[in-house]
């Protein structure tokens, strides 16, 4: 008898797409049964990172003496919720003959299967199942390129790299903040997270520039003027040595006087004429930041609600790839399947007919690029397109969103005239910007409500009438606008999300911001939305419409701490240090050590702070804090239990 095939899958629904078509369609106990093959699955981590306890009794105290605490061999444990899923795959894996690693394509479930691999002490041959969507062809197609197991394995240690770091900085500067908290009276937890505290931080720095912001005035004049029975409409330019850099003119007697001046004269004459043809190439595919930052914007859905209806149309509906990814292109392979993703998108929804009419499943777009492909594509729709009636809410909106953007790729550029028109009135400077649409291009497939935002050099969108040179305008008015500067925007959870992407935007250092220019930023694309969540869930962080705006808590916690464990640049590194692990650049054991010993001088550093705390302790403030690690997207907010503190460090 030919030793059995074991399948180990992430979740139960993946476990049941897959067996499905391996055809295991008998129900064992925690698993699917076929010929000489079965199929389980995890229910996310099946283990987790050993308490400080677990190590030495000693640890369920918490005393400043006893830190740091860093394992000299890391332990793992079942998780006791899911003990009976464990047992299963604990039994199956001494009964397989081989192992097929099916968990989610990603460093995260890489961890999720070799952990148990490990912790069971399996040792037979192991291949790698490599899946970006759940739907029958895309299962048959990566089944049948199965990927060697030691391909995959430095994601393994990449991940735990990332655990260890974690718990090393949580169970440490956790304890210690809170040991020092104690000391000046308050009974709360005061917890440090790897990424929850750099995260904060943003937030923490955004309200305070918007409260110390000083809002300055500033002039600005707007022209109506009439040509060949067109009214359009065109801007006073002042002259550069008044106006800040941004061009606002700042001297309010010098904008009177242009505005009498103007008014008086009757005319403008034109000066200078240029049009020019502009060219947008149709926006890249979704990753899972991007998604949620326009859902945030556009349909007003926060990052973690924007995943979780992401993960069900994976999922549940299995019309999209795989939702967690990072990237927003597509491997080459994947345009033969075009004409049958858009035939079924077709079939699917009779509204898209006089839209399918305009495109070509030829065409290729930037979006086409392996060289841009990460461990997985941008986020299309599937063949399994479902009647949209299925769909309902805030799925259909969102799906609407992310097959908008991939019939956007068959669609030719979206092609306008931009005219710019210079004129002089009484010596004053006006300014008209004009744009008429050549070919609408891939603009087609977007409704008007989900069109990406205009940037700030977009064209007003007017139509200026057909000028000539030397040609006076009549003037119908001037309108002197006595205006203020703005401060910056409240994040909002997208805008949160895409700060955490671009934290190199954020650093000021050059040469930190070098290193940080490629890498993934704070957190990952799976884990982003629920350390949002997280901060939310804790107090602090608030939502005020759909702006996020940091309590008092918070800013306590962030005057508190280190500032190398806040500041986004030094978590930033740790993540390009675990690429390094990934792409074996560095070893695991290396990672650690240099993490061990960092943290071994922050402890030093800070154990002698005094703090001063004042304000009750929320009841999760209280509670003990257990100490679970974070993993990765399956736990990123239940890691740490926060309570309010209001601290000055």
């Amino acid at each position: 008898m030919a030793a059995m095939q074991l399948f180990l899958c992430e979740k139960p629904s993946q476990a049941k797409d897959i067996a499905k078509v391996l055809g295991a369609n008998r129900r064992g106990d925690g698993c699917w049964l076929g010929s000489n093959l079965t199929v389980t699955w995890c229910i996310g981590h099946l283990l987790e990172t050993a308490p400080p306890d677990a190590y030495d009794a000693r640890y369920k105290r918490w005393v400043l003496s006893d830190l740091p605490i860093i394992p000299e061999r890391w332990k793992m444990l079942v998780k006791p919720k899911t003990s009976g899923q464990f047992k299963v795959v604990k039994r199956l894996l001494g009964e397989a003959g081989e192992l097929v690693i099916a968990t989610d394509a990603d460093r995260e479930g890489e961890m999720i299967a070799r952990e148990l691999v490990e912790h069971c002490r399996y040792r037979g041959p192991i291949r790698r199942l490599w899946l970006s969507a759940l739907d029958d062809a895309s299962i048959r197609k990566a089944l049948a390129a199965l990927k060697p197991g030691a391909e995959t394995f430095s994601l393994y240690h990449s991940a735990l790299g990332r655990s260890r770091a974690d718990w090393l900085i949580g169970m440490n500067m956790s304890r210690l903040f809170t040991l020092l908290g104690q000391q000046s009276g308050y009974q709360g937890v005061l917890p440090v997270g790897r990424v929850q505290t750099p995260t904060l931080r943003l937030v923490v720095d955004r309200d305070r520039s918007i409260a110390d912001f000083v809002p300055l005035p500033y002039w600005a004049i707007e022209v109506p003027l009439l040509a060949d029975d067109t009214t359009f409409s065109a801007q006073w330019r002042a002259a550069a040595d008044v106006c800040d850099e941004q061009g606002r003119c700042l001297h309010q007697a010098l904008a009177q006087e242009a505005a009498i001046a103007m008014g008086n004269a009757g005319s403008a004459r034109v000066v200078k004429l240029r049009t020019e043809r502009m060219r947008e190439a149709p926006p890249l595919l979704f990753d899972l930041g991007t998604l949620q930052e326009v859902c945030s914007k556009k349909l007003g859905l926060g990052a973690q609600e924007t995943l979780d209806i992401a993960q069900a149309l994976y999922e549940t509906h299995k019309v999209i790839t795989y939702p967690r990814s990072d990237c927003g292109y597509l491997p080459l392979s994947q345009h033969a399947e075009a004409p049958a993703i858009l035939a079924a998108l077709g079939r699917a929804d009779s509204g898209l007919a006089g839209l399918l009419e305009h495109l070509d499943p030829q065409r290729r777009s930037r979006a086409w690029n392996d060289a841009k492909v990460s461990a997985h594509h941008g986020i299309i729709p599937t063949a399994a397109a479902l009647n949209l009636e299925r769909l309902v809410g805030k799925q259909r909106a969102v799906y609407t969103l992310i097959r908008a953007r991939y019939l956007a790729q068959f669609l030719p550029s979206h092609e306008y005239d931009r005219t710019q028109a210079d004129f002089d009135c009484a010596g004053q400077a006006l300014r008209a910007v004009g744009k008429v649409i050549v070919e609408p291009g891939w603009r087609r497939a977007l409704p008007e409500a989900l069109a990406p935002a205009k940037g700030r050099e977009a064209p007003v969108a007017q139509a200026l009438p057909a000028l000539r040179q030397g040609q006076d305008c009549a003037v119908l008015g001037v309108t002197l606008k006595d205006l203020w500067t703005q401060p910056p925007k409240p994040f909002t959870e997208g805008d949160l999300i895409k700060a955490m992407k671009n934290v190199a935007k954020l650093v000021e250092d050059p040469r930190l911001k070098q290193k940080l220019k490629d890498t993934t930023g704070i957190g990952t694309e799976a884990t982003r939305a629920g350390i949002i969540q997280g901060l939310l869930d804790r107090g602090y962080l608030l939502k005020q419409g759909k702006a996020l705006a940091a309590t008092p808590a918070a800013f306590s916690l962030i005057d508190a701490v280190p500032r190398a464990i806040a500041d986004p640049g030094t978590t930033a590194i740790w993540e390009q240090a675990l690429d390094m692990v990934q792409s074996g650049e560095m070893s695991l054991d290396d990672f650690v050590a240099k993490q061990s010993a960092w943290m071994s001088k922050q402890v030093q550093r800070c154990a002698g702070l005094r703090l001063t705390i004042s304000g009750p302790a929320s009841p999760a403030a209280a509670a003990p804090w257990k100490g679970k690690r974070k993993t990765g997207k399956r736990k990123a907010t239940a890691s740490k239990r926060v309570g309010k503190p209001v601290a000055r460090g």
